[in-house]
């Protein structure tokens, strides 16, 4: 069974294969790890269940776990939340991620801008699993107000929201999307560099 030690033994290289190895009793101690206010020992655990998502559904029973993290007080546990459910979207045959993508979607209000990027970075995993949900998101990312950002934020947010949308465009073209794409790469917000970046990928 994984303990503190062990687990903080593995290293960055390790932790894919630390991964595949986990049973569900350590599965289950680091989903409960995730709470602890150390913040290394709560990282490498998130890094494991991550990993671990990414290679099997056996993460996908803690989905409601994960869920109530999104209304935690703590942005760190907010962020976690978001990142992990984006990770088991994948594993969800049920309408479990249409069921709460009201509550993700909250997120992108959230006060912490950290935690805004990571969930908006979790919705082009969110799209690429659920396809369903792609009309929903590109909409919320297109309702965000980016220029009542503060400023030094402004252009990675509006630079996450374009990959979301270039992922989404992938398997779905929506007009409003497209105009949204031209608007910021006619606005003052991005340099460019990132402008050309953007258009190569069109």
């Amino acid at each position: 069974m994984i303990t503190f030690e062990s687990m903080m033994s593995i290293g960055k290289s390790n932790l894919q294969e630390a991964a595949r190895l986990l049973s569900n009793e350590d599965i289950a101690l680091l989903v409960e790890w995730l709470s602890l206010k150390e913040d290394n020992l709560r990282y490498q655990a998130f890094l494991l269940l991550q990993h671990r998502s990414s290679q099997s559904g056996d993460v996908f029973p803690f989905w409601d776990t994960f869920r109530s993290k999104l209304k935690s007080d703590n942005s760190y546990q907010r962020s976690i939340g978001a990142m992990l459910i984006a990770e088991n979207a994948k594993w969800d045959s049920v309408g479990r991620m249409e069921e709460t993508l009201d509550d993700y979607l909250a997120q992108l209000n959230d006060e912490k801008p950290i935690t805004v990027r990571q969930t908006i970075q979790s919705l082009g995993k969110i799209a690429a699993a659920q396809p369903a949900l792609c009309g929903r998101i590109s909409e919320a990312l297109m309702k965000i107000d980016v220029s009542a950002l503060r400023e030094t934020m402004r252009k990675p947010i509006l630079l996450d929201i374009l990959n979301v949308l270039l992922e989404i465009r992938k398997t779905r073209k929506t007009e409003e999307a497209e105009g949204y794409i031209l608007s910021a790469l006619s606005g003052e917000t991005l340099d460019k560099k990132t402008k050309k970046q953007i258009e190569a990928l069109l």
